[in-house]
């Protein structure tokens, strides 16, 4: 019976979070915002359907997992070494300049010593699994800027866990060092037991599993779920065992295949997850506190993105990469709602900062998710007011390898296509500039000696200091449409004679696109069925003529697996 009624509530909660998301799209809206509005309808104090609690919050408990461990997958011992510190020092650096002027603000406010420093600890915590979903939905997670992110938001989450355990031990009455000491030996014999399990167990048993895809996918998920529950047993959280779990895959030739095979799992999970959080939000009787609400709200809105702008800047990195990492902390953490709840059962602060902090969490959820959706947009009107945030010397992020020079061709964007353009040029002898937003792309680019430029598209700085004026071509693989919009405006400003070449996954965008002024629309998804129709008209049906196609097309692939390229439902063109 109970597994029939938990049946019935999930399928009545997922019809509503269907017809929520609906208008959100409908709208333009960040889908997880129409998750937690759906997640507060169907919470006790509206439609009051979440009657089995537990059960769902394992479904919610899942997704953080499989979101986690998706995330360790994506920690290449290279990227923890090339954004390491400026993680480790924006991270903890936020954290500790958010607590000291969030604590000053909430005395102002009237709280007393101790809730102040609990709000300020609340304030300073930002959503992993949030910042997370959006990068990835933006196909923004292997930019610098995401790179950095991913990095300070995982030291954040290792420091959460330890006030946590703090908090815990004032309500078990042990003592914080004699549970530390206990904890910390427990964690790394577990951590170096992993890594050597997996270099002795672990690579041979992936190469095995590969065989079979369904296989692999199972062995993933169980391998994920085993390691975060022994973390959960031993008493840490089932996030960094998820975590720790990804990335002792991270260096296994196949985790291309685990993620994309994974991340529907992760979806529909997640959904369950901001389904849960909006029900268990408690709003309480907030009136009396609409002044420090708002004060609150705006300082995590303005103020976290400002610290995280000035260690950046401090350390030499560009007012782009700065904000762009700055708008990932401009939202509380789930941490935040628990620590809040461990605090009043220790009786450390009263029930209504949980309310407070709840109306906090949303106003800054959603505001967040909407800055950094159209955080390109947002720096194009305010780029010129962050000058303040940019050393004038050298940059350690400019990536500039090529010299001042004139280009017959432009391409923005190298990933597949631009892989097949890339050979063509050099074929013809053009001479040609290659910008990407993908640090490690413009490593490899640089070792093979291709003149390159790391930024993106959307960067009027970038765009105002490229050598469009006097190109024959400019080509654009990036798949966003406004982005393409943006490059087709700054071209035609610039140079109207060059011929622009930007692609499109949809028709009615491919139009506009041409009215826009591009001179030819790539739509890579209907090459296919183009490129074979050719194929059978120049060959008809001469089987040895299509093995001889098959064959150049297996050592085309053989090169791009070689050169790192991911599959299509990995990232963006």
């Amino acid at each position: 019976m109970v597994v029939e009624n938990l049946f019935i509530e999930l399928s009545l909660i997922l019809v509503i979070a269907v017809v929520i998301s609906g208008f959100m799209k409908l709208l333009k809206q960040p889908l997880i915002i129409g998750y937690i509005i759906a997640g507060i309808i169907v919470s006790p104090s509206v439609l009051n359907l979440i009657q089995s609690g537990e059960g769902i919050g394992t479904f919610a408990q899942m997704g953080v997992a499989i979101l986690l461990f998706m995330v360790g997958l994506n920690l290449e011992p290279r990227m923890i070494k090339d954004v390491g510190l400026v993680s480790l020092v924006t991270g903890l650096g936020q954290l500790i300049f958010t607590f000291g002027i969030g604590f000053l603000i909430s005395l102002a406010l009237g709280f007393n010593y101790l809730t102040s420093a609990y709000i300020s600890i609340a304030l300073a915590f930002s959503s992993t699994i949030i910042i997370m979903k959006l990068l990835s939905d933006k196909g923004d997670t292997s930019t610098l800027y995401g790179k950095i992110s991913i990095g300070f938001l995982i030291v954040q989450d290792l420091v959460a866990i330890l006030i946590l355990m703090v908090i815990s031990s004032f309500d078990s009455g042990a003592s914080f060092s004699s549970i530390a000491f206990q904890k910390v030996g427990i964690g790394i014999g577990l951590i170096v037991g992993i890594f050597l399990f997996s270099i002795i167990v672990l690579k041979p048993a992936t190469k095995l599993m590969a065989k079979s895809q369904e296989l692999l996918l199972l062995f993933s998920i169980g391998w994920a779920f085993a390691i975060a529950s022994l973390f959960d047993f031993v008493g840490f959280s089932i996030e960094i065992g998820a975590l720790l779990a990804g990335i002792s895959l991270s260096v296994s030739p196949y985790r291309y295949e685990i993620s994309s095979r994974m991340r529907p799992l992760r979806d529909f999970f997640l959904l369950i997850f901001f389904i849960l959080l909006g029900s268990q939000l408690e709003f309480g009787d907030v009136t009396s506190s609409i002044t420090p609400i708002i004060i609150l709200s705006l300082f995590v809105l303005i103020g976290n993105p400002l610290i995280v702008m000035t260690l950046m800047g401090r350390m030499g990195y560009t007012k782009r990469n700065s904000f762009l990492a700055g708008l990932t902390v401009s939202q509380i953490s789930e941490f935040s709602f628990i620590l809040i709840a461990l605090a009043i059962v220790v009786g450390h602060v009263e029930s209504n900062v949980l309310s407070l902090i709840t109306v906090i969490g949303l106003i800054t959820m959603a505001g967040s998710s909407y800055a950094i959706i159209n955080g390109n947009k947002i720096y194009s009107y305010l780029s010129n007011y962050l000058r303040v945030f940019e050393r004038r010397d050298i940059k350690v992020d400019e990536g500039k390898f090529y010299r001042e020079d004139d280009y017959d061709i432009i391409l923005f964007g190298y990933n597949r296509i631009g892989y097949s353009l890339k050979k063509s040029f050099r074929k013809t002898k053009k001479k040609f500039l290659i910008v990407d937003n993908n640090p490690d792309t413009i490593l490899d680019l640089v070792k093979n000696g291709v003149s390159c430029r790391y930024g993106d598209a959307e960067d009027p700085e970038l765009l105002a200091d490229l050598p469009l004026k006097n190109a024959k071509m400019i080509i654009s693989t990036i798949p966003e449409f406004d982005g393409n919009l943006f490059l087709i405006k700054k071209i035609k400003e610039v140079n109207e004679k060059a011929s622009i070449l930007v692609v499109s996954h949809r028709i009615d965008e491919a139009l506009d696109l041409y009215k826009a002024g591009a001179t030819y629309v790539i739509t890579p998804h209907f090459f296919g069925g183009l490129h074979t129709a050719n194929l059978i008209e120049k060959h008809g049906f001469d089987r040895d003529k299509f093995e001889k196609e098959a064959m150049k097309h297996s050592n085309d692939l053989l090169e791009r697996k070689k050169e790192g390229h991911k599959d299509v439902a990995h990232e963006r063109d």
